[in-house]
């Protein structure tokens, strides 16, 4: 049985020690399920994703869950930028330690795995994997890969031809969310998107959206509203937790972990 390591932020050790690790959807077709990596003779390798990861989910440090599956369970196997493939377990772990360089690559395990195949949850350094791509050392870092708050995240999206501007108003967004219609998924995501880069928010606007007979609309809703202090933003997110669709309460989990 192949032994393969999933990266999670710290917080969330105690309750994968108590339930396993839950699938998540990853926003491509089909890919709902755990990501993880085979555990290879070399430490590097085997937790290179460690940095990236770190970047976007944890502040406060990441651990390793260690995990087995059977030689034959159907996974995806690939390069994070090519399309997967689906074969077995272990052939996925021979594919990956037969490559001259398998930094970049991942293993979809497609369901959630249980507490009984967690093999354990180990501390790992925090240093370890590259950060944005494999070889992006010495190359100037693309403004809309950073996560707010990080050192000279405001620099890189203000510089002159930033992809990822300064965040519109609010009159702006208001406008646009009164403008939007009610099928325009990507225009709602979009202002919901801006919204959630803000501090604070008009909640008993944005409040409707939770109706919205869309999955994604409702989303990214609780993240717009997941950091602000707003009052009634924790009613509203509270509502959220118990909508109807998977992905909404898993975001919002994800939100009070």
């Amino acid at each position: 049985m192949p032994m393969f390591v999933h990266l999670t932020p710290r917080v969330d050790a105690a309750r994968i020690r108590r339930a396993g690790i839950r699938a998540v959807s990853h926003g491509r077709e089909g890919s709902r399920g755990v990501y993880c990596f085979p555990v290879l003779p070399s430490y590097t390798l085997t937790h290179q994703w460690l940095r990236e990861l770190a970047r976007h989910k944890s502040r406060r440090g990441m651990v390793a869950v260690h995990f087995r599956v059977a030689d034959d369970e159907q996974v995806t196997v690939g390069r994070y930028s090519a399309v997967p493939e689906v074969v077995g377990a272990a052939e996925a772990v021979g594919r990956i330690a037969g490559l001259d360089d398998p930094r970049g690559w991942e293993v979809l395990i497609r369901r959630g795995v249980s507490r009984r195949e967690v093999h354990k949850v180990r501390e790992v350094s925090q240093g370890l994997g590259w950060r944005y791509k494999p070889d992006v050392h010495g190359t100037r870092p693309c403004p809309c890969c950073q996560p707010l708050g990080s050192f000279g995240s405001r620099r890189l999206r203000d510089r002159p031809g930033s992809i990822d501007p300064p965040a519109p108003p609010p009159r702006v967004l208001l406008a646009r969310l009164d403008a939007a219609a009610p099928d325009d998924v990507a225009e709602l995501e979009s202002v919901l998107h801006w919204f959630g880069r803000r501090r604070r928010g008009p909640v008993d606007r944005l409040a409707p959206l939770a109706d919205h007979p869309a999955w994604q609309v409702r989303e990214s809703l609780a993240w717009a509203i997941g950091r602000w202090r707003t009052p009634g933003a924790a009613e509203l997110l509270a509502r959220l937790a118990d909508d109807s669709h998977p992905d909404v309460r898993e975001a919002v989990a994800d939100i009070r972990a």
